[in-house]
């Protein structure tokens, strides 16, 4: 079995009643899905603040494009998608 702890949190009314009705719905206890759903918050919050840090490790190390390169790339990836889409090469 996983190690865990406990935490104390808290939640407006409307959001406990909202849980107790997945809870109910999904056969799941409230405290198995508010740490599922704490779980998913830590991992996509650590994932922009990477993306974050190496971002600006990029443009700290001069590993930028400027904002006309990016947008003709952009148009370029559109435009072939929009020729592939309709048929045209």
């Amino acid at each position: 079995m996983t190690a865990s702890t406990t935490m104390t949190i808290r939640v407006s009314p409307e959001t406990k009643r909202k849980l107790e009705r997945i809870a109910g719905e999904t056969r799941r206890s409230k405290s198995f899905l508010a740490a599922e759903a704490v779980s998913a918050y830590v991992e996509r919050e650590l994932e922009i603040i990477d993306g974050i840090r190496r971002g600006m490790a990029d443009a700290a190390a001069g590993r930028v494009v400027s904002h006309d390169e990016a947008m003709a790339e952009i148009h370029a990836v559109l435009d072939a998608a929009e020729a592939k889409h309709t048929g045209k090469s």
